[in-house]
């Protein structure tokens, strides 16, 4: 089984900036990606951004380009989310993945945190 834990999140105001973290532990996978997602109140959830392995290959969707940036430090097998000029419209429960293997597709996510919620005030 795999534990992911969100953290960073935060009532905050248009303009800011928060970084999340997401630690992984327990079962181990040779290689995996992972990706952040978040859902907006009363929307579906969507996917923001992921990362391979090496982070050699990102995937930042276009709403949140050049404001947010992903990373990971696999020493720490501890993804992060990067986010300034917060603007209203990502307030969302923020959502980090893991999907064993190569890439940083936004598909195939096994495993999912429990979520952590920003809201972005105006």
């Amino acid at each position: 089984q795999v534990l992911l834990v969100e953290s960073g999140g935060g009532l905050v105001q248009a303009g800011d900036s928060l970084r999340l973290s997401c630690a992984a532990s327990g079962r181990t996978f040779s290689t995996y990606r992972m990706g952040w997602f978040r859902q907006p109140p009363g929307k579906e959830r969507e996917f923001v951004a992921a990362i391979s392995w090496s982070g050699s290959m990102r995937n930042i969707v276009d709403s949140v380009k050049g404001r947010f940036t992903i990373s990971r430090d696999n020493a720490k097998n501890t993804v992060y989310l990067q986010m300034n000029d917060l603007k209203p419209e990502d307030t969302a429960v923020y959502y980090c993945a893991l999907a064993p293997g190569a890439g940083s597709g936004p598909v195939g996510y096994d495993y999912w945190g429990q979520g952590t919620q920003v809201t972005v005030s105006s």
